[in-house]
């Protein structure tokens, strides 16, 4: 049978994404499978859905910080307890930075996407700013890669590149962020949003579950 394989499309503005992209990354348990991350741009997404942004919805905006909170300690993912500021922000220059990073060094574009991560939910940098995440960049990739990335970001190549993920995206049913494309060792795909749903998941690719964190989702 065919090796399972996971496709998670991220805007680094989304906690939850990157809630997703930490435990995909770091757990035993997405080793028993193949990972492709996919940069796209939320607000693309949002706009095309007619989605209403969480924090603008009476009741839910107080909630959802709790409940990043609440999934974090249950994942051990580090994450500051309150949200950058301004929040959110406009993450279009910084996923296309991503994208010229796909065309240019596509095997750094884990270390970017969490190095990015990192600066914006742990160290509540203003990620939206290439004087910003320009140096984030820097860190991984160094400074002369790091240089052509930013120049690349700007081109219609890595705009292009964005705007076919984003509508990828959602082709594959995307309204928000995480989105999950899985397909198992027997070749049925299906779709899952929310890190919420992680558990379904791990039990649709039939990988082997272990960790507390995934108690909290029966």
């Amino acid at each position: 049978m065919a090796r399972p394989k996971l496709t998670l499309f991220l805007d680094v503005i989304s906690p939850f994404a990157y809630m997703a992209f930490y435990v995909t990354k770091n757990s035993p348990i997405f080793k028993q499978c193949d990972v492709t991350y996919i940069p796209i741009f939320l607000g693309g997404v949002m706009k095309a859905c007619g989605n209403t942004p969480p924090i603008e919805i009476k009741n839910k905006g107080a909630w959802i910080a709790l409940e990043r909170n609440r999934w974090a300690k249950h994942f051990h993912i580090p994450m500051a307890a309150a949200s950058p500021e301004p929040f959110p922000q406009l993450t279009l220059h910084t996923m296309r930075a991503l994208c010229a990073v796909c065309l240019l060094c596509p095997d750094r574009l884990t270390d970017c996407f969490s190095a990015l991560y990192e600066a914006f939910w742990i160290e509540r940098a203003t990620i939206s700013k290439p004087d910003v995440f320009g140096p984030v960049l820097a860190d991984v990739l160094g400074e002369a890669l790091a240089k052509q990335v930013l120049e690349k970001a700007g081109s219609a190549e890595a705009k292009k590149l964005l705007s076919g993920n984003t509508e990828l995206a959602l082709e594959e049913g995307a309204f928000g962020l995480p989105w999950f494309a899985a397909t198992n060792a027997q070749g049925e795909k299906a779709g899952f949003w929310g890190f919420d749903h992680l558990g379904q998941v791990v039990e649709h690719l039939g990988l082997e579950r272990t960790g507390q964190g995934f108690r909290a989702m029966m």
